[in-house]
Protein backbone atom coordinates (compact mmCIF):
# COMPACT_ATOMS: atom_id res chain seq x y z
CA UNK A 1 0.00 0.00 0.00
CA UNK A 2 1.42 3.37 -0.97
CA UNK A 3 1.60 6.12 1.63
CA UNK A 4 -0.94 8.23 -0.27
CA UNK A 5 -3.54 5.45 -0.43
CA UNK A 6 -6.35 5.67 2.09
CA UNK A 7 -6.58 2.93 4.69
CA UNK A 8 -9.98 1.48 5.63
CA UNK A 9 -11.34 1.32 9.18
CA UNK A 10 -13.97 -1.04 10.53
CA UNK A 11 -15.40 -2.04 13.91
CA UNK A 12 -16.93 -5.07 15.54
CA UNK A 13 -20.40 -4.46 16.88
CA UNK A 14 -21.03 -4.60 20.64
CA UNK A 15 -23.70 -6.89 22.12
CA UNK A 16 -23.57 -9.46 19.29
CA UNK A 17 -20.96 -11.65 20.96
CA UNK A 18 -20.64 -11.66 24.74
CA UNK A 19 -17.46 -13.44 25.75
CA UNK A 20 -17.27 -13.06 29.56
CA UNK A 21 -13.64 -11.92 29.66
CA UNK A 22 -14.29 -9.20 27.07
CA UNK A 23 -17.95 -8.18 27.25
CA UNK A 24 -18.92 -5.08 29.20
CA UNK A 25 -21.69 -5.23 31.81
CA UNK A 26 -24.06 -3.00 29.83
CA UNK A 27 -24.13 -5.43 26.90
CA UNK A 28 -26.00 -8.10 28.89
CA UNK A 29 -29.26 -6.11 28.81
CA UNK A 30 -28.70 -4.33 25.48
CA UNK A 31 -30.27 -5.25 22.17
CA UNK A 32 -31.70 -3.77 18.99
CA UNK A 33 -31.83 -0.15 20.12
CA UNK A 34 -28.16 -0.08 21.11
CA UNK A 35 -27.06 -1.89 17.96
CA UNK A 36 -28.95 0.64 15.86
CA UNK A 37 -27.35 3.52 17.76
CA UNK A 38 -23.82 2.22 17.14
CA UNK A 39 -24.43 1.18 13.53
CA UNK A 40 -25.90 4.57 12.63
CA UNK A 41 -22.95 6.32 14.26
CA UNK A 42 -20.44 4.22 12.31
CA UNK A 43 -22.38 4.97 9.13
CA UNK A 44 -22.51 8.71 9.84
CA UNK A 45 -18.83 8.95 10.82
CA UNK A 46 -17.48 7.22 7.71
CA UNK A 47 -16.31 3.88 9.09
CA UNK A 48 -15.93 1.33 6.33
CA UNK A 49 -17.65 -1.65 7.95
CA UNK A 50 -19.45 -2.99 10.98
CA UNK A 51 -19.03 -6.67 11.84
CA UNK A 52 -20.86 -9.53 13.51
CA UNK A 53 -19.25 -12.87 14.40
CA UNK A 54 -20.69 -16.41 14.44
CA UNK A 55 -21.38 -19.46 16.56
CA UNK A 56 -24.50 -21.50 15.95
CA UNK A 57 -24.71 -23.21 19.35
CA UNK A 58 -22.35 -23.10 22.31
CA UNK A 59 -21.92 -26.20 24.51
CA UNK A 60 -23.08 -25.50 28.05
CA UNK A 61 -19.68 -26.51 29.42
CA UNK A 62 -18.06 -23.76 27.32
CA UNK A 63 -20.45 -20.95 28.30
CA UNK A 64 -18.32 -19.74 31.27
CA UNK A 65 -15.43 -19.03 28.88
CA UNK A 66 -17.23 -18.28 25.60
CA UNK A 67 -20.61 -16.97 26.66
CA UNK A 68 -23.88 -18.15 25.13
CA UNK A 69 -24.83 -14.98 23.23
CA UNK A 70 -23.68 -14.99 19.60
CA UNK A 71 -26.03 -13.23 17.19
CA UNK A 72 -26.52 -14.78 13.75
CA UNK A 73 -24.50 -12.61 11.35
CA UNK A 74 -26.58 -12.47 8.16
CA UNK A 75 -29.78 -11.77 10.13
CA UNK A 76 -28.12 -9.10 12.29
CA UNK A 77 -26.42 -7.37 9.38
CA UNK A 78 -29.62 -7.37 7.32
CA UNK A 79 -31.45 -5.71 10.22
CA UNK A 80 -28.79 -3.00 10.42
CA UNK A 81 -28.66 -2.58 6.64
CA UNK A 82 -32.13 -1.06 6.75
CA UNK A 83 -30.97 1.57 9.25
CA UNK A 84 -27.74 2.58 7.46
CA UNK A 85 -26.81 3.92 4.04
CA UNK A 86 -23.13 3.42 3.24
CA UNK A 87 -21.28 1.37 5.87
CA UNK A 88 -20.30 -2.14 4.70
CA UNK A 89 -21.68 -5.24 6.45
CA UNK A 90 -19.06 -7.84 7.40
CA UNK A 91 -19.40 -11.32 8.91
CA UNK A 92 -16.29 -11.59 11.08
CA UNK A 93 -16.27 -14.49 10.69
CA UNK A 94 -18.88 -16.93 9.40
CA UNK A 95 -17.99 -20.55 10.25
CA UNK A 96 -18.19 -21.69 6.65
CA UNK A 97 -18.15 -25.51 7.15
CA UNK A 98 -21.51 -25.23 8.96
CA UNK A 99 -23.30 -23.96 5.84
CA UNK A 100 -23.65 -25.55 2.44
CA UNK A 101 -22.23 -23.05 -0.08
CA UNK A 102 -25.63 -22.60 -1.74
CA UNK A 103 -27.17 -21.69 1.64
CA UNK A 104 -24.37 -19.23 2.38
CA UNK A 105 -24.68 -17.79 -1.13
CA UNK A 106 -28.44 -17.32 -0.66
CA UNK A 107 -28.01 -15.50 2.67
CA UNK A 108 -25.29 -13.12 1.52
CA UNK A 109 -26.64 -12.56 -1.98
CA UNK A 110 -29.90 -11.49 -0.33
CA UNK A 111 -28.01 -9.26 2.13
CA UNK A 112 -26.09 -7.66 -0.74
CA UNK A 113 -29.29 -7.09 -2.71
CA UNK A 114 -31.18 -5.58 0.23
CA UNK A 115 -28.26 -3.35 1.28
CA UNK A 116 -27.49 -2.00 -2.18
CA UNK A 117 -24.19 -3.85 -2.49
CA UNK A 118 -22.62 -3.57 0.96
CA UNK A 119 -21.96 -7.17 2.02
CA UNK A 120 -18.49 -8.51 2.83
CA UNK A 121 -18.30 -12.22 3.59
CA UNK A 122 -15.70 -12.91 6.25
CA UNK A 123 -15.33 -16.69 6.52
CA UNK A 124 -13.35 -19.08 8.68
CA UNK A 125 -12.97 -22.79 9.34
CA UNK A 126 -14.14 -22.85 12.99
CA UNK A 127 -12.66 -24.74 15.91
CA UNK A 128 -15.28 -25.90 18.44
CA UNK A 129 -15.48 -29.70 18.28
CA UNK A 130 -18.80 -30.15 20.16
CA UNK A 131 -20.43 -27.56 17.89
CA UNK A 132 -19.22 -29.40 14.78
CA UNK A 133 -20.41 -32.71 16.22
CA UNK A 134 -23.85 -31.32 17.10
CA UNK A 135 -24.28 -29.97 13.58
CA UNK A 136 -23.19 -33.23 11.98
CA UNK A 137 -20.04 -31.75 10.43
CA UNK A 138 -16.71 -33.58 10.67
CA UNK A 139 -14.25 -31.42 12.60
CA UNK A 140 -11.18 -33.27 11.30
CA UNK A 141 -11.79 -32.23 7.69
CA UNK A 142 -12.72 -28.60 8.37
CA UNK A 143 -9.68 -27.20 6.52
CA UNK A 144 -10.47 -29.16 3.37
CA UNK A 145 -14.15 -28.29 3.71
CA UNK A 146 -13.31 -24.60 4.02
CA UNK A 147 -11.06 -24.64 0.95
CA UNK A 148 -13.76 -26.27 -1.15
CA UNK A 149 -16.64 -24.24 0.26
CA UNK A 150 -14.78 -20.99 -0.46
CA UNK A 151 -14.44 -21.98 -4.11
CA UNK A 152 -18.03 -23.20 -4.34
CA UNK A 153 -19.42 -20.09 -2.63
CA UNK A 154 -17.56 -17.83 -5.06
CA UNK A 155 -19.00 -19.74 -8.02
CA UNK A 156 -22.57 -19.61 -6.68
CA UNK A 157 -22.30 -15.86 -6.09
CA UNK A 158 -20.58 -14.94 -9.35
CA UNK A 159 -22.49 -17.10 -11.85
CA UNK A 160 -26.20 -16.55 -12.40
CA UNK A 161 -26.45 -20.20 -13.43
CA UNK A 162 -23.77 -22.17 -11.62
CA UNK A 163 -22.37 -25.69 -11.47
CA UNK A 164 -19.80 -27.11 -9.09
CA UNK A 165 -18.27 -30.54 -8.56
CA UNK A 166 -16.05 -31.19 -5.55
CA UNK A 167 -15.24 -33.77 -2.91
CA UNK A 168 -17.92 -32.56 -0.48
CA UNK A 169 -20.52 -30.68 -2.55
CA UNK A 170 -21.72 -30.79 -6.12
CA UNK A 171 -24.56 -29.30 -8.11
CA UNK A 172 -25.46 -28.61 -11.72
CA UNK A 173 -27.25 -25.66 -13.34
CA UNK A 174 -28.54 -24.06 -10.15
CA UNK A 175 -29.59 -20.43 -9.74
CA UNK A 176 -29.43 -18.38 -6.52
CA UNK A 177 -31.52 -15.21 -6.53
CA UNK A 178 -31.88 -12.40 -5.69
CA UNK A 179 -28.52 -11.76 -7.31
CA UNK A 180 -25.90 -9.70 -5.47
CA UNK A 181 -25.49 -6.06 -6.49
CA UNK A 182 -21.68 -6.27 -6.36
CA UNK A 183 -20.03 -7.72 -9.45
CA UNK A 184 -18.77 -10.25 -10.03
CA UNK A 185 -19.72 -10.99 -6.39
CA UNK A 186 -19.34 -9.58 -2.86
CA UNK A 187 -15.77 -9.72 -1.52
CA UNK A 188 -14.75 -12.73 0.53
CA UNK A 189 -12.19 -12.31 3.34
CA UNK A 190 -10.72 -15.28 5.19
CA UNK A 191 -10.31 -15.07 8.96
CA UNK A 192 -7.65 -16.80 11.06
CA UNK A 193 -4.08 -16.25 12.10
CA UNK A 194 -1.92 -19.10 10.83
CA UNK A 195 0.34 -19.12 7.79
CA UNK A 196 -1.90 -21.79 6.25
CA UNK A 197 -4.93 -19.53 6.65
CA UNK A 198 -3.08 -16.58 5.09
CA UNK A 199 -2.24 -18.77 2.10
CA UNK A 200 -5.88 -19.92 1.90
CA UNK A 201 -6.99 -16.29 1.83
CA UNK A 202 -4.61 -15.47 -1.00
CA UNK A 203 -5.55 -18.59 -2.95
CA UNK A 204 -9.36 -18.46 -2.64
CA UNK A 205 -10.44 -15.02 -1.43
CA UNK A 206 -10.09 -11.26 -1.70
CA UNK A 207 -8.70 -10.49 1.74
CA UNK A 208 -7.27 -11.77 5.02
CA UNK A 209 -8.58 -10.70 8.43
CA UNK A 210 -6.64 -12.19 11.36
CA UNK A 211 -7.41 -11.69 15.04
CA UNK A 212 -4.99 -11.00 17.92
CA UNK A 213 -1.79 -11.40 15.93
CA UNK A 214 1.62 -9.83 16.48
CA UNK A 215 2.80 -7.25 13.95
CA UNK A 216 5.75 -9.49 13.07
CA UNK A 217 3.54 -12.50 12.31
CA UNK A 218 1.14 -10.27 10.40
CA UNK A 219 3.92 -8.93 8.18
CA UNK A 220 5.28 -12.40 7.46
CA UNK A 221 1.88 -13.88 6.62
CA UNK A 222 0.75 -10.87 4.61
CA UNK A 223 3.61 -11.62 2.23
CA UNK A 224 2.42 -15.23 1.93
CA UNK A 225 -1.17 -14.18 1.26
CA UNK A 226 -0.20 -11.67 -1.40
CA UNK A 227 2.11 -14.17 -3.09
CA UNK A 228 -0.70 -16.73 -3.33
CA UNK A 229 -3.07 -14.09 -4.68
CA UNK A 230 -0.60 -13.09 -7.39
CA UNK A 231 0.17 -16.72 -8.24
CA UNK A 232 -3.52 -17.39 -8.82
CA UNK A 233 -3.62 -14.73 -11.52
CA UNK A 234 -6.72 -13.08 -10.08
CA UNK A 235 -7.05 -9.35 -10.55
CA UNK A 236 -8.37 -6.78 -8.14
CA UNK A 237 -7.25 -5.51 -4.79
CA UNK A 238 -6.34 -7.82 -1.93
CA UNK A 239 -7.31 -6.51 1.51
CA UNK A 240 -5.08 -7.12 4.53
CA UNK A 241 -6.82 -6.21 7.80
CA UNK A 242 -4.80 -5.51 10.95
CA UNK A 243 -6.44 -5.87 14.39
CA UNK A 244 -5.88 -2.86 16.67
CA UNK A 245 -7.02 -1.95 20.17
CA UNK A 246 -7.85 1.74 20.50
CA UNK A 247 -9.00 1.46 24.13
CA UNK A 248 -10.36 4.82 25.27
CA UNK A 249 -8.64 6.78 22.46
CA UNK A 250 -6.49 8.47 25.13
CA UNK A 251 -3.41 8.79 22.88
CA UNK A 252 -4.46 9.73 19.35
CA UNK A 253 -0.89 10.46 18.25
CA UNK A 254 0.23 7.05 19.50
CA UNK A 255 -2.65 5.39 17.65
CA UNK A 256 -1.69 7.20 14.44
CA UNK A 257 1.88 5.91 14.84
CA UNK A 258 0.56 2.40 15.39
CA UNK A 259 -1.50 2.60 12.20
CA UNK A 260 1.60 3.71 10.28
CA UNK A 261 3.45 0.70 11.70
CA UNK A 262 0.68 -1.67 10.59
CA UNK A 263 0.71 -0.11 7.12
CA UNK A 264 4.46 -0.62 6.91
CA UNK A 265 3.82 -4.32 7.62
CA UNK A 266 1.37 -4.55 4.73
CA UNK A 267 -2.02 -3.63 6.21
CA UNK A 268 -4.54 -1.94 3.93
CA UNK A 269 -7.26 -1.82 6.59
CA UNK A 270 -7.64 -1.79 10.38
CA UNK A 271 -10.30 -3.47 12.52
CA UNK A 272 -10.53 -1.26 15.61
CA UNK A 273 -11.61 -2.27 19.12
CA UNK A 274 -12.65 0.11 21.90
CA UNK A 275 -13.11 -0.09 25.68
CA UNK A 276 -16.65 1.20 26.14
CA UNK A 277 -19.10 1.51 29.06
CA UNK A 278 -22.39 2.03 27.19
CA UNK A 279 -23.68 2.43 23.67
CA UNK A 280 -23.50 6.21 24.02
CA UNK A 281 -19.96 5.94 25.33
CA UNK A 282 -18.96 3.80 22.35
CA UNK A 283 -20.47 6.37 19.99
CA UNK A 284 -18.39 9.09 21.65
CA UNK A 285 -15.25 6.95 21.21
CA UNK A 286 -16.10 6.40 17.54
CA UNK A 287 -16.49 10.15 17.15
CA UNK A 288 -13.17 10.86 18.82
CA UNK A 289 -11.30 8.23 16.83
CA UNK A 290 -12.78 9.55 13.58
CA UNK A 291 -11.91 13.17 14.42
CA UNK A 292 -8.51 12.75 16.05
CA UNK A 293 -7.04 9.59 14.49
CA UNK A 294 -8.61 8.95 11.10
CA UNK A 295 -8.83 12.63 10.12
Amino acid sequence: MHADEQIMYGIGLPVVQQVPAQAQAWEATAGAAELLQVARAADRLGYDWIACSDHVAVPAAYVPSMGATWYEPATTLAFLAAATERVRLLSHVLVLPYRHPLLAAKAFSTLDALSGGRAIIGAGSGHLKPEFRSLGVEHAVRAALTDEYLQALAVALADERSSFSGQFVRWRDMQVAPRPVQRPRPPIWVGGNSAAVARRAGRHADGWIPWQITPEDFAERAVLARAEHRAGGRGGAFTLVAPMRAGRVDDPAGLRREIVAWRERGATAVHVGFTHHSAADLVSLLERFAAEVIA
